[in-house]
């Protein structure tokens, strides 16, 4: 196993969260696991699990001990006949949707990034869109865990059912979640399309195309007025070529004109929005097949902050057209598109998706430019319909607010003292969550 300290630091993917542990693990066996846990435990300090440094919020922050399971990765056993995988929690999506193709399975759904870790998605509820499908952690069958005594555990829907509904959303709070059983589904083709259209008119048929696609995510330019539908609908063609003409047109328009709408907005704001309904209104149309371990990734090279939270989808509608009155009449200068999707519920105890079908609203924002007054607005409307924060987002919710939006709260909160009554996994940010004190 290697361990080495961190001298320059750690930061997440935006550059929002940094830290500088004293130490960083890289274990390569679950033996290692355990050793690293007990050496922590026994040392009394505080140990937390990094992953693709996805998160917005400071999830993965400390001063103690990394854990990076990037060495830890695979597919470490099948189950042919139930299209079952158990895979190693430091896999990274992308490379597990090959690895699911090579045996002519897939995932029934994805997120749009694909380099977190399969076990840091599914720790904060990461999830793709489309009605028919909950989250990541709605597909998982087993886990297995090693606690802060260094036992392992596995658990599953017939076997220790509460910590299995616990775990399966559990901000790697409950120990360090090593490996991971999906259900899988055989392998499909996806006719992935586009098309532009209005705000009132996409808002207005959203249930119709909710309906209509197998997939549907929609990106809104609020200072254009423009939303591009994005459907993907299963088919048996012929997947096109990664790089025809369709990918390097959206290629291009991510690296170039993305980055050209955080330069203008840098300089002059007016300029920004003037470019960007300009090039909103240029947004390329996108009609390619692809097959399932290439569908869903959209290239994200622009860093920016993110605020998410998933409103119960019956408040959809109302919701959006709140949140474009609010834009309007409070001048907030939007620059990056907003991200509507739409997700099952399930059952995990802290999903934001937790016995309700939801629609997801992504605020993302530049870091460099001031957004707080906009994510204040829009978290008050989330707020009047009981919005819960997406876990990796960049929300402000307390234990208080938090034990009324999710019915389980507290049965999480009792289970996570029980497994850790010294906090070994937690951090500043989790224990202000949870309500616990960092001993």
């Amino acid at each position: 196993m290697k361990r080495f300290s961190r001298p320059r630091g750690w930061s997440n993917w935006s550059g929002s969260v940094r830290c500088e542990p004293n130490w960083c693990s890289e274990p390569v066996t679950l033996e290692e696991i355990q050793s690293e846990v007990l050496r922590a435990a026994e040392e009394g300090e505080r140990l937390r699990v990094i992953g693709g440094g996805a998160s917005f919020a400071p999830l993965c922050w400390t001063d103690d001990n990394h854990m990076s399971l990037r060495r830890f990765t695979g597919i470490e056993a099948a189950d042919v006949q139930r299209n079952r995988v158990w895979v190693r929690a430091g896999t990274r999506l992308g490379r597990l949707y090959e690895m699911l193709a090579d045996r002519d399975l897939a995932l029934e759904n994805g997120p749009s990034i694909d380099w977190p870790t399969i076990g840091g998605a599914i720790a904060t509820a990461a999830h793709g869109s489309g009605m028919a499908f909950g989250n990541l952690s709605s597909f998982v069958t087993g886990l297995r865990l090693v606690l802060a005594d260094g036992s392992v555990r596995v658990c599953s829907r017939e076997h220790e059912p509460a910590l299995f509904d616990a775990a399966r959303v559990s901000l790697g709070a409950l120990g360090v979640v090593t490996h991971v059983e999906l259900q899988c589904v055989d392998y499909y083709r996806l006719r992935m399309s586009s098309r532009r259209a209005s705000f009132g008119e996409t808002v207005t048929r959203l249930t119709e195309l909710r309906r209509d696609h197998r997939n549907l995510e929609l990106h809104w330019f609020p200072y254009a007025n423009i939303v591009r539908q994005r459907f993907g609908d299963e088919t048996r063609e012929v997947p096109d070529r990664p790089l025809g003409r369709q990918a390097l047109r959206g290629l291009f328009y991510d690296q170039v004109v993305m980055r050209s709408m955080r330069t203008l907005a840098r300089r002059s704001p007016q300029a920004a929005e003037y470019a960007g309904k300009l090039l909103a209104a240029r947004i390329p149309a996108e009609n390619t097949v692809l097959g399932a371990e290439h569908a869903y990734h959209l290239p994200r090279r622009t860093r920016v902050q993110q605020l998410e939270y998933a409103i119960p989808i019956e408040h959809a509608g109302e919701t959006l057209r709140q949140l474009e009155r609010v834009v309007r009449a409070l001048d907030f200068r939007v620059h990056v598109p907003v991200e509507i999707r739409f997700v099952r519920r399930d059952d995990a105890w802290l999903s934001p998706q937790y016995e309700r079908d939801s629609v997801c609203i992504t605020l993302p924002a530049y870091r460099d430019r001031p957004h707080s007054d906009y994510y204040a607005a829009a978290t008050e409307l989330f707020d009047r319909v009981d919005g819960r924060p997406h876990w990796a987002s960049a929300h402000d919710k307390t234990v208080v607010e938090l034990r009324a939006l999710y019915p389980r709260f507290d049965d999480f909160c009792r289970l996570r003292a029980e497994l850790d009554p010294r906090g070994l996994f937690l951090n500043p940010h989790l224990a202000r969550l949870f309500g616990a004190s960092l001993r």
